[in-house]
C-alpha cells in the first residue's frame, strides 16, 4: 500500500513538473469566470455548461501535450506544421464546404475540420523557427521574407472570407516580426502604405464587410439587420453601471436580446451583469495573463522560444481588445470570442495549446542551447 502511494505521488509531482503556478492559476480564473458566465447567457441550462466542461478537458490535454514537449523539439515541427496548414488552406479554397456564405470547412470524412484554426499558432512556429535560424545576422531581406510567410495564409483566409480569422494571424505573425527587432523605419514605413493601401483594399472587401464597417460608424443605419448586434450589445455593457446587475439578473441577457450571447457577445453579458467593476477586474486578469505570458518570455533560454512565447502571449492580448471592441462598438463586428470565456471547442483547444507552449518554454527555461 505504502509502494502504491509512494508511485502515487512520483507520478502527480512528475505530472506537475515545471509546472507555472501563476499562469495556470490565471487561466483557472478566467475558466471560472467564463463557466459563470455562460450559465447565464444560457438562461441557467447546465447543457451548454456541460458541453463546455468536455471542451475543457480535451483542452486540458491538448495543453498538458503541449507543456511536455521541449521547445528545441516544437522547433522542428514549425516548417511541416505550416506546410500542412497552407496545404489545407488551398483544400479548403478548392474543395471546402460552404456554410452560410463562407468557405471555412474541410471535410475529411468522420468530421470538419478548420484548418485556419491551426494557423494561429503554426505561423509564429515557423516565423519564431526562420529568424532564429537567420538570428546570427538579420538583414530586411529576412524581414521581407517572413512579411510574405505571413500574407500568403492570411490572404487565403480573408478570402473565405473570415476577416476575424485573418485579423489574428495576421497579428500573431506581426508580433513574431515585431519582437525579431524590425526598425521604427522600416514600420513607418509599412503603417504609410498601409494608410494608403485602404482605398484599393476597401474595394475588394466583400459586401457584407463593408456594411458592417459603414454600421459600425453608424448602427442606426440598419437596426434590425448589421446593426443589431451592435446595438444590443452597446446597450448590455451600458446597463451594468458601475456595479452591474448581479450575477444571473441581467435583462437583456434572459429577454434573449443579445445575439450569440454565449460564444462572441458573452462579453455583453457579463458586463451587464457586472458592471463596470466587473470590467475592471476582467482587464486586470487579462493583464495579469498578458504580464505573466512577457515573463516567461524574457527569461525563454533561446531566440525561437522567446519570439514563440511572445507572440502567442499577444495572441491572448488580440482575443481579448478585438472581442471586448467589437462588443462595445468601437470595433466591426468579426466574429472573435472572448478568450478562455466564450463557449466553443475549436477555439478554446488553440488558446490552452498556447498556455501549453508558455508552460514548455517555463519548464525548459534552463536549457542551454547547443
Amino acid at each position: 500500500m505504502d509502494a502504491a502511494l509512494l508511485s502515487l505521488r512520483r507520478i502527480v509531482a512528475r505530472l506537475g513538473e515545471g509546472l507555472d503556478g501563476p499562469l495556470l492559476a490565471i487561466t483557472a480564473l478566467l475558466v471560472g469566470i467564463g463557466l459563470a458566465a455562460l450559465y447565464s447567457a444560457s438562461n441557467e441550462a447546465l447543457g451548454r455548461v456541460n458541453a463546455q466542461l468536455v471542451n475543457l478537458v480535451v483542452a486540458l490535454g491538448a495543453m498538458w501535450v503541449m507543456g511536455q514537449i521541449a521547445p528545441q523539439t516544437l522547433m522542428r515541427f514549425a516548417v511541416p506544421a505550416y506546410l500542412v496548414g497552407l496545404a489545407l488552406l488551398v483544400a479548403v479554397a478548392l474543395f471546402g464546404d460552404i456554410v452560410n456564405g463562407a468557405r471555412r470547412w474541410l471535410d475529411v470524412g468522420v468530421t470538419r475540420i478548420q484548418p485556419s484554426e491551426a494557423m494561429k499558432l503554426a505561423l509564429p512556429l515557423m516565423l519564431a523557427w526562420y529568424f532564429h535560424r537567420n538570428e546570427s545576422v538579420l538583414r530586411l531581406r529576412d524581414f521581407v521574407i517572413a512579411a510574405v510567410l505571413l500574407l500568403v495564409p492570411v490572404l487565403l483566409i480573408a478570402r473565405q472570407p473570415d476577416l476575424g480569422t485573418a485579423v489574428l494571424v495576421g497579428a500573431v505573425g506581426f508580433y513574431a516580426i515585431f519582437f525579431a527587432g524590425i526598425g521604427w523605419k522600416v514600420l513607418t514605413s509599412l503603417g504609410i502604405a498601409g494608410l494608403a493601401s485602404l482605398a484599393p483594399l476597401w474595394g475588394m472587401l466583400h459586401d457584407y464587410q463593408r456594411h458592417r464597417v459603414l454600421t459600425l460608424l453608424d448602427p442606426s443605419r440598419d437596426p434590425l439587420g448589421a446593426g443589431y448586434h451592435t446595438i444590443q450589445s452597446t446597450i448590455a455593457v451600458g446597463s451594468g453601471g458601475i456595479t452591474g446587475k448581479g450575477w444571473l439578473r441581467g435583462t437583456q441577457t434572459h429577454l434573449d436580446f443579445i445575439p450569440e450571447q454565449h460564444t462572441d457577445f458573452i462579453f455583453a453579458v457579463y458586463s451587464e451583469e457586472f458592471g463596470l467593476i466587473g470590467n475592471l477586474v476582467l482587464l486586470g486578469i487579462y493583464l495579469a495573463l498578458i504580464a505573466r505570458g512577457l515573463m516567461i518570455a524574457a527569461n525563454a533560454p533561446t531566440f525561437f522560444a522567446r519570439l514563440l512565447a511572445a507572440s502567442v502571449t499577444l495572441m491572448f492580448f488580440t482575443y481579448a481588445f478585438v472581442n471586448m471592441g467589437m462588443v462595445s462598438g468601437i470595433l466591426p463586428v468579426v466574429g472573435v470570442p472572448l478568450p478562455f470565456i466564450s463557449y466553443g471547442g475549436t477555439a478554446l483547444v488553440t488558446l490552452f495549446m498556447g498556455i501549453g507552449i508558455l508552460l514548455s518554454v517555463h519548464r525548459h527555461r534552463k536549457l542551454v542551447q547547443t
